[in-house]
């Protein structure tokens, strides 16, 4: 650990134990390239950024970042496709060293600061027969996650993971240290469950509410050619509200299909039984394409690490360059098909791909509370292209942002976790709660000091 240092900002002394790095100093470049997972590192550039060791650095961080007439950005893991938390001449807190975890077997209950991957949440509650909602790919931390939402594995049956956040520990813009509940500062709590980046305040600790865990995830998948695909999605768009297993619906290029775009369906259910969850995956054994399948892999006994090991982090390679979009729709997949069709013919190279998500409209998902968290739909459809070349940065932004904004009709917003906004900016809240979070944000941070939104749709 290096010595607690003291830096100088305009007209005082600013006390961070934790290292801190200006634009221009040595090893500045490496961790402003370490702060986005992937290699498409965006040109922006924080004049400072503080690598905090504890609260006490994130209060001292805020108090410089105020002393230099700088607006702050906040990195926890760093899994953002936009590289959000990369904004021109700001201070940038990166959170990724606040790691710490408590459990309450007995009151369901536990805390966990931002850095702590959700993938190794879920290590630490398995062993203790416990569950919460983490996200489906290993290498995202909590922080962003729980702040936008929460797509996670099992949602459908508790909902976006910020819906079990009980409290959270901010530091707010005036550099003062509180806790955020139901009960006390209740706006800062509403806001905080689905602002995402655009959260004006840094959360150092998150209060969540714990569940049991079921004692069977079990798997199905199924693999068909490209000229599968109207069969394949028109029977997902038709039984996805109904059934009680989670469909992640993948299409990208493959060795199975000497190169040329599969399509991979998985579903997985989470129930107390072996004999139930078999029951519930056999809905998939009559899929219309279900004779044209090149290869199965059926009722497969697993758990949520398992499958985001070898289903979802195959397609996240960090040395490439990303760029990703999305929407929520209940549109009929007939009305999609004629662009998903004319995307099939010019699928960029791997590990580029689409997924699809079953998610609202199900008979079983709980009641949403009132949160900034407001735009949701039966399914999730979500555009991932990935490069190699600089050079085709502007190739590849067009497919994926013409796509989707060719879908716009059929779609009823985005989330944030994989937004675009930059290039496509699309609705992620109702308009209602984007208004009350910007009055919100006018009484906690009314200089602005924290950054906002690299987009927003138009009112």
């Amino acid at each position: 650990m290096d010595e607690p240092r003291r830096t100088k900002g305009e007209g005082m002394a600013t006390q961070i134990e934790g290292r801190v790095l200006r634009r221009g100093e040595y090893r500045y470049e490496m961790h402003r390239r370490e702060a986005c997972w992937h290699a498409g590192v965006p040109n922006r550039y924080p004049e400072v950024i503080v690598l905090a060791n504890n609260e006490d650095d994130v209060v001292a961080a805020v108090r410089l970042a105020r002393e230099e007439r700088r607006q702050i950005a906040v990195r926890s893991g760093g899994h953002s496709w936009s590289g959000s938390h990369l904004r021109d001449g700001t201070v940038l807190i990166d959170l990724s060293s606040l790691r710490h975890v408590t459990l309450d077997r007995e009151t369901m209950t536990g805390t966990a600061q931002p850095g702590i991957k959700g993938s190794e949440l879920n290590t630490m509650l398995a062993k203790a027969g416990l569950f919460f909602p983490t996200g489906h790919c290993t290498g995202v931390s909590i922080g962003g996650y729980l702040l936008q939402g929460g797509f996670a594995w099992a949602g459908r049956d508790y909902g976006p993971a910020c819906m079990s956040v009980t409290g959270i520990d901010v530091v707010t813009a005036a550099g003062e240290r509180i806790h955020a509940d139901e009960t006390q500062h209740a706006d800062l709590f509403w806001a905080a469950r689905g602002a995402g980046p655009g959260f004006f305040a840094v959360v150092t600790g998150f209060s969540v509410k714990l569940y049991p865990r079921r004692p069977v995830t079990m798997n199905s998948g199924y693999f068909w050619p490209a000229s599968a695909a109207p069969d394949v999605y028109r029977f997902v768009h038709e039984i996805g509200r109904q059934t009680p297993t989670e469909i992640n619906l993948m299409c990208h290029r493959d060795p199975l299909t000497e190169g040329e775009p599969l399509i991979a369906l998985n579903a997985t259910a989470f129930t107390d039984a072996e004999e139930e969850a078999r029951e519930q995956l056999s809905i998939y054994e009559s899929c219309p394409a279900r004779a044209r399948v090149l290869g199965t892999r059926l009722n497969v006994v697993t758990d949520t690490t398992i499958l985001s090991r070898v289903g979802t982090d195959p397609h996240y390679d960090e040395t490439k360059r990303y760029l990703a979009d999305n929407m929520w729709t209940h549109a009929s997949f007939d009305d999609l098909w004629p662009n998903f069709e004319e995307m099939l013919g010019t699928w960029p190279p791997a590990p580029s791909h689409m997924v699809v998500f079953n998610w609202g409209g199900y008979a079983g998902e709980p009641e949403r509370p009132s949160m900034a968290y407001s735009v949701e739909d039966e399914l999730y459809y979500g555009l991932y292209a990935a490069w190699a070349d600089r050079a085709d940065d502007p190739r590849y932004t067009r497919w994926v942002t013409d796509h989707m904004r060719a879908w716009e009709p059929y779609a009823s917003g985005m989330q944030l976790a994989d937004e675009n906004l930059v290039n496509r900016p699309y609705r992620f809240v109702t308009d209602e709660n984007l208004r009350r979070l910007d009055d919100i944000r006018a009484r906690w941070d009314p200089d602005e000091v924290f950054v906002s939104w690299l987009g927003r749709p138009e009112p």
